[in-house]
């Protein structure tokens, strides 16, 4: 490409981020005078770019709605927003016009990319999981978010300058397993070889990413989603919740999602007629008990949120949530009573 070209091209860019800009904002981007932008503004409208004059103190030049879209540039990291856009798309509930169009947007985009920058995609998507249905996602840095990926991939260690969420800053290593996208955030599951402990980071917290020499070998065992899903949900917080809910696993699930509650079958002890009468419920019907174990910094949504299920529950433990539960029932059968 040669070098006007190249600035005929930026100035699209330019141009395409909206807004009047300037004649002399615009040749003191592009490093040219005033009477150049104005021959790079006319090759533009010879290609039908709906570029059209402002006049007056504050004039210059604007992209017009027109007819058909501009050609359209992306910088790398642009590129690389649109594309896990659609790779999420097509997760979401699309219809078949609407996840066909998705994949042939990704065809035309990835047809254009760079090599290298193709190639970290591809990278990226192998380490790439997700949690749940996507929905809008915080973005994190993409050079974060390649290195990261990279280094997932070749079992490279990676060193990382991470803030956790009481605004501590420290520097670590990072044997990284997969990269996680959940509830609208992205992950990274790992072990820290100095701790010898799996770690989950947020990305959007990590200020600098940068591959180590050596490799890993990566352990068997569950997906880095379910490592995501098991440590939030094993977290350490104020309280320790267990309760036992007569219900089926979606029943549950739809109210305590794996990210928050662990859940076990729960065998009473009982005396064999007992055990046959319960081996002959279970028969007739999926509903069945099970020990719902979760860590909360607060109480007071749980409740609320049992109430919800509609289900028999047994509180375990804490003696504050049944407090908290008996509290709530009575307020409804007051309010239920009023004339």
């Amino acid at each position: 490409m040669t070098r006007p070209t190249g600035r005929v091209l930026t100035l699209l860019e330019l141009l395409q981020s909206g807004g009047t800009r300037t004649v002399a904002e615009l040749a003191d981007r592009l490093g040219v005078e005033g009477r150049t932008v104005r021959r790079y503004v006319d090759q533009l409208i010879d290609l039908d770019v709906p570029v059209e004059s402002v006049r007056g103190r504050y004039g210059g030049y604007r992209l017009a709605s027109g007819y058909r879209l501009p050609p359209l540039m992306f910088s790398d990291d642009e590129a690389l927003a649109v594309l896990l856009g659609l790779v999420s798309g097509r997760r979401a509930r699309l219809t078949t016009t609407e996840l066909t169009a998705s994949e042939t947007a990704s065809a035309k985009i990835r047809r254009v990319l760079p090599k290298h920058i193709a190639h970290r995609l591809d990278t990226l998507l192998e380490s790439l999981a997700f949690t749940d249905q996507p929905g809008e996602f915080d973005t994190p840095d993409a050079g974060v978010l390649l290195t990261v990926a990279d280094a997932v991939r070749h079992r490279r260690p990676v060193s990382i300058r991470y803030t956790d969420r009481d605004g501590r800053r420290s520097e670590r290593t990072l044997h990284a397993y997969g990269i996680v996208a959940h509830s609208g955030r992205w992950y990274v599951t790992g072990k820290d070889p100095e701790i010898g402990e799996d770690r989950t980071f947020r990305l959007d917290r990590i200020a600098d990413a940068r591959a180590l020499p050596g490799s890993f070998e990566a352990p068997e065992g569950p997906a880095p989603a379910q490592r995501l899903l098991s440590g939030f949900a094993t977290a350490e917080y104020r309280h320790e919740v267990t309760l036992r809910i007569h219900g089926t696993v979606e029943q549950i699930r739809a109210r305590l999602p794996a990210g928050i509650a662990s859940l076990e079958e729960h065998e009473p002890e009982a005396d064999q007629d007992q055990e046959r009468d319960q081996e002959r419920d279970q028969e007739r019907a999926p509903e069945r008990w099970l020990r719902v174990e979760l860590r909360a910094e607060r109480l007071d949504w749980l409740p609320p949120l049992l109430a919800s299920l509609d289900r028999p529950f047994v509180i375990e433990r804490p003696d504050e949530l049944r407090d908290l539960v008996i509290a709530l029932a009575d307020r409804l059968a007051s309010c239920a009573r009023r004339a």
